[in-house]
């Protein structure tokens, strides 16, 4: 069953099944088709998310286990749900915990298992757990002999490494103690098993198995291999054959050693009805590879093409300006990309990159030596525009051969690296792909690589140094690419009909860097940056005593200042009593770590300058002092009409994701005002019984008393879910026609026609509201929607205000947006 719309739960941390069954009533009362579950397969002790699984084929008892499953799955059926499930391919949580990395810590390439990830086996498996080398953990007395379900283990604090049985001889219960003091026994036991325990801060240089990005904790999977695959994928499977399931969505897809195959098999498995849609980020012009046999991605793309739409491109000389002149220096952002990516590359994926070079070395001979190999698959990594290409057995996709074409200009355009040296290593990586129509082990290596060092230096660096308009700085979008084309976007929706009628469309997810209604909020600085500028210099002035000086220069440094006020602008919410203050700060002052870490700067995860992050957060701390009412007051004014126009934005944004091409995605809570930040805050529990009360009283206000309170999207969202579900079949294969606007304010709105046979749909939003003033109807003017013949005289009615409109060949915004800021016009 197709998805009208889907809703995403996050279970853990509280949120069990046995609780996801009391909200589906809500859940109804919505408009919601399908429940979108997070991972829900046991998962290391203390998972807030369930990436890190431990057993595939298990189902979490932390989250009520199979008993509670079977409850949710009955609740699902009653009330007419279908659920689609979060899977994890990729990779599964390196810890003692996963019943199959415990084997392969214990036995080496002798478990069953040892296979089942990805482990250079040239050398002992490396467990990078210790705080300090192992002879000094060993010399502390940190390292020590016990025995644990009868076994000996090799424990480091609450960690009980199993120990190879050939290794155990003469241990036991007797002589654990006296061993354990034995400092040269210790050693001469460790360097006799499978693995090698290891201080975790050099895991980046030395390393024997591939990482979920650089997470040493998650372990990669060969679900290539088919037997494999049958062992990760046998519980998803029987819950998907039994109707218990209705679709999935596979995480990390670009980490696979072959997606398309890996999607061909699991698309055999599950049939070709089961909804599949894989996490992917199409960078650029990049095109979703339509030979995949998936619904399409969880919906990064659309964001990217509502932050597009709703960004003031007129003004970007403004802003460029204004962030120059904080700087001192306009920034170079392919510059800083490079930089980024370069670090990324040779430093925190430094294994990686050794491991590629040795395999490239061992082709190439002598005909380059070992450091000009590594420097020119560094370059060649850097080049990347997008995060992979898709090289298999079945050969090389013209896109491909294109984008290295690309890649290798690119990486000869670097002014260290000799183009000579880029055409060898390109031959080496790729050639032999290219001219056998199969790939290669070191093309297979080197394209899981590109993907993470592109998510960490762009998604996880980049975008916490490019400071500039932070609501850009979003998975999925590109800051450096142009905003504020009404054309783009519309040719990116007909793209959809095409391309991915029926992937997701988010707006709020998981992992996105702020709420959907923050970004929403920050879009309007784009359309007044030299108000906004004066005012963070204003600011910046009256906290300039809590800057402090240190020896590496001022915490927080101007860029830094800029991020924080644009990221409290995100979050504000117009209250400053304590308690909302305190609130506030709560949630800010982690953000600002996690910031200060992934940008890397002057402070990160593995290095922590703590004089310079105490002082930042100090500063930010100083944001919220009882005593700083006049920075707070200020701050409120100024903020009151970027407010105003970010929830004209939001409802723009959930109006266009209701009626797109594609499948609307509700991330949990967030049909409520969404003004999270990074993850962990956008995983904060819901208040549901809440937002059930406010979708039951709703409509007994104005939009206008709603939009105030902070309802008006959650109405927004019921009316359109109903008219999703009373015309499925408009959605999922009506067309889709940009309508032309003229008048006065034709820049400030966009309007649309989704049809189908006699059925249709018109859409017409605000965009660029800031300059509208808010004042409603009589701001239109001469404002129009132009639209086609066939669609002339005929009666349609605003689902949002149930006002009938008799469509002539114009149709005047004011007449439609009026007490409600966007329209949502339909045949009966």
């Amino acid at each position: 069953m197709l998805p009208t719309s889907t809703y995403r739960l996050q279970f853990r941390e509280g949120f069990t099944f046995d609780k996801a069954v009391a909200i589906l009533p809500y859940l109804k009362a919505l408009g919601i088709s399908h429940v979108y579950a997070s991972p829900i397969f046991s998962a290391a002790a203390g998972s807030t998310h369930g990436y890190d699984v431990t057993d595939h084929n298990e189902i979490d008892p932390a989250i009520g286990g199979r008993e509670g499953f079977e409850r949710l799955s009955a609740a699902l059926k009653q009330h007419g749900f279908g659920l689609i499930l979060d899977i994890v391919p990729n990779h599964m949580a390196a810890s003692l915990d996963n019943p199959w990395w415990r084997s392969v810590i214990e036995l080496g390439q002798d478990s069953p298992y040892a296979r089942h990830f990805d482990i250079d086996w040239r050398e002992r498996l490396t467990l990078p757990t210790l705080g300090k080398p192992f002879d000094e953990a060993a010399a502390d007395g940190e390292i020590t002999l016990k025995i644990d379900s009868g076994k000996p283990v090799l424990a480091y604090f609450d960690n009980l490494f199993p120990l190879h049985p050939d290794t155990v001889d003469g241990i036991t219960e007797e002589t654990v103690d006296k061993l354990s003091g034995d400092r040269a026994f210790l050693e001469a036991l460790h360097a006799r098993q499978p693995y090698q325990l290891t201080f975790w801060k050099t895991a980046r240089k030395h390393l024997s198995y591939r990482r979920f990005f650089e997470v040493t904790g998650l372990v990669g999977v060969r679900v290539e291999d088919p037997a494999i695959f049958d062992d990760v994928h046998r519980l998803i499977l029987e819950l998907v054959r039994s109707g218990k399931v209705d679709g999935l969505r596979v995480d990390h897809v670009d980490g696979l050693a072959d997606p398309k195959a890996y999607l061909d098999q699991l698309r055999a498995a599950i049939g070709p009805d089961t909804y599949l849609v894989v996490e992917k980020i199409l960078n650029g012009e990049e095109v979703l590879a339509q030979d995949w046999p998936i619904e399409g991605t969880t919906g990064y793309e659309f964001t990217a093409a509502i932050a597009d739409l709703l960004s003031d491109g007129s003004k970007t000389a403004e802003l460029d300006k204004a962030y120059a002149d904080l700087l001192g220096t306009p920034v170079d952002l392919e510059a800083e990309r490079r930089r980024a990516k370069q670090v990324m590359v040779t430093e925190n994926f430094e294994t990686e990159l050794k491991g590629l070079t040795r395999l490239a070395k061992a082709s190439i001979g002598n005909d380059l030596s070992q450091d000009a190999i590594r420097d020119a698959i560094a370059a060649i990594v850097v080049a990347f525009p997008v995060y992979r290409t898709y090289i298999n057995n079945e050969g090389v996709r013209d896109e491909d051969r294109k984008l290295l074409g690309q890649v290798a200009a690119n990486a000869k355009a670097s002014d260290h690296i000799a183009g000579s040296a880029i055409d060898v290593v390109m031959d080496c990586l790729f050639g032999a792909a290219i001219s056998s129509n199969g790939a290669a082990e070191i093309t297979t290596r080197f394209q899981q690589l590109t993907g993470p060092v592109t998510a960490k230096s762009v998604e996880d660096t980049l975008f916490y140094r490019f400071n500039k308009l932070i609501a850009l700085n979003e998975v999925g979008c590109d800051p450096a690419e142009p905003v504020g084309s009404v054309e783009r976007f519309h040719d990116k929706m007909k793209a959809r009909v095409s391309e991915q009628p029926h992937g997701l469309l988010g707006t709020s997810t998981h992992d996105t860097k702020r709420g959907e209604d923050a970004r929403a909020r920050l879009y309007a600085i784009s359309e007044a940056p030299k108000v906004w500028a004066q005012a963070v210099a204003r600011w910046r002035t009256m906290h300039a005593v809590a800057v402090k000086q240190l020896d590496d220069g001022p915490a927080p440094e101007p860029d830094t200042e800029w991020l924080l006020y644009q990221a409290l602008a995100g979050i504000w919410t117009g209250e400053s009593d304590p308690e909302t203050l305190t609130s506030l700060k709560e949630r800010f002052l982690p953000y600002v770590e996690k910031a200060l870490r992934e940008g890397k700067r002057r402070t990160d995860w593995s290095d922590n300058n703590e004089a310079y992050e105490a002082a930042v957060k100090a500063y930010a701390e100083r944001l919220f002092a009882p005593d700083n009412r006049a920075f707070q007051d200020d701050f409120d004014a100024v903020l009151k009409p970027f407010t105003a126009a970010g929830r004209i934005n939001a409802l723009s944004q959930t109006l266009i994701k209701l009626t797109a091409p594609g499948i609307p995605d509700i991330y949990q809570g967030a049909e409520g005002e969404d003004l999270s930040l990074v993850d962990p805050d956008n995983r904060r529990s819901v208040n549901f019984d809440e937002l059930s009360e406010t979708l039951a009283s709703d409509n007994r206000t104005s939009w206008q008393e709603a939009i105030a309170s902070g309802t008006a999207k959650q109405r927004l969202i019921a009316t359109g879910l109903a008219l999703r579900n009373a015309q499925p079949d408009l959605f999922a294969s009506g067309d889709y026609r940009p309508l032309e606007i003229t008048g006065e304010k034709r820049d400030h709105a966009v309007a649309y026609l989704r049809s189908k046979g006699d059925d249709a749909v018109l859409v017409v939003v605000p965009r660029l509201p800031l300059a509208l003033n808010g004042e409603g109807a009589a701001d239109w003017g001469d404002t129009a929607v132009v639209l086609p013949t066939a669609f002339t005289n005929r009666n349609l009615t605003n689902r949002l205000t149930s006002a009938e409109t008799n469509i002539g060949e114009t149709l005047r915004l004011a007449d439609v947006l009026g007490d409600c800021p966007v329209a949502l016009l339909a045949t009966a």
